[in-house]
């Protein structure tokens, strides 16, 4: 997807897990994806650089689909559709 097709996605949750270090955002996304059904879309904020790594990993071994990253200047916005 690009940018402004991610920019303008419906999501159901925002996790906000700038400021803290691996593997926090990795595990409040994980909390947050179980709060929302199947099919709608989770975006996590995280200034940590593991987390472009961690988080399509995770979403490869779980069946989730990962749509995609925006770069902001200090941290990234990460899409993830719930399986």
């Amino acid at each position: 997807m690009t940018t402004d097709e991610l920019k303008g996605l419906k999501v159901a949750s925002l996790v906000d897990a700038r400021g803290t270090a691996c593997p926090g955002p990795l595990l409040a996304a994980k909390k947050a994806m179980g709060d929302i059904e199947s099919g709608e879309i989770l975006e996590v904020y995280s200034s940590d650089e593991g987390t472009k790594v961690d988080i399509p990993k995770w979403c490869q071994k779980m069946g989730h689909d990962y749509l995609g990253v925006v770069e902001e200047s200090s941290y990234v916005r990460m899409f993830l559709k719930k399986s």
